[in-house]
């Protein structure tokens, strides 16, 4: 399933350029860009991303996964669904960028209740910023995050900055498995 995945995400996310042409979220400029959404929304995708990501928290005490809105909604949806096939049910949650202004506020949307252990998953991590804030954000909402698993870890120290805030951080697929696979089929763009 991985080798699938990286064959997929290499196809209709990842981009290299030999000169640093892609620019960040964080506003620097990269070499590398992925944009894991072509996949994670395609339904072979969901059917991979969900399973290795089961796969990934498979042994925590887990009852649900999630992550900052929109990148890790649907690696949720797919891991919950794919929990449920396992017979090992985790639910879905999904973390607002904004917090709304109306109604019950709250950072937290899904059927998640204080003191609940919960994974927080991530697309790609670069620095690991927008992950942090996830995990801040889910624990002020009370819930105990135990682990981290990120779709892509670009390996520009997001993994190691994570960790300063969650002990147990993972990652399915790394830069280099990407720049292995490209350099293999002879892809680079």
């Amino acid at each position: 399933m991985k080798k699938r995945l990286t064959e997929l995400l290499c196809t209709k996310s990842f981009k290299y350029s030999r000169e640093a042409t892609f620019k960040l979220a964080s506003g620097a400029m990269s070499q590398f860009y992925v944009n894991c959404k072509p996949v994670t929304l395609d339904p072979e995708g969901i059917f991979l991303v969900g399973h290795l990501m089961f796969d990934a928290i498979r042994n925590s005490d887990c009852t649900g996964v999630g992550g900052l809105t929109f990148g890790a909604d649907p690696i949720a949806v797919a891991t919950a669904f794919a929990s449920y096939l396992e017979k090992r049910p985790v639910k879905a949650f999904s973390i607002r960028k904004e917090q709304k202004d109306h109604g019950v506020i709250k950072w937290v949307e899904g059927n998640m209740s204080p003191g609940e252990k919960v994974v927080i998953l991530e697309d790609v991590v670069t620095t690991g910023g927008s992950t942090i804030k996830a995990v801040e954000r889910a624990r002020s909402q009370g819930l105990d995050v135990i682990q981290v698993v990120t779709l892509v870890d670009r390996q520009e120290g997001g993994v190691e900055n994570i960790q300063k805030h969650v002990k147990k951080v993972s990652s399915i697929i790394t830069r280099d498995d990407l720049m292995k696979w490209m350099n293999e089929y002879g892809m680079n763009r």
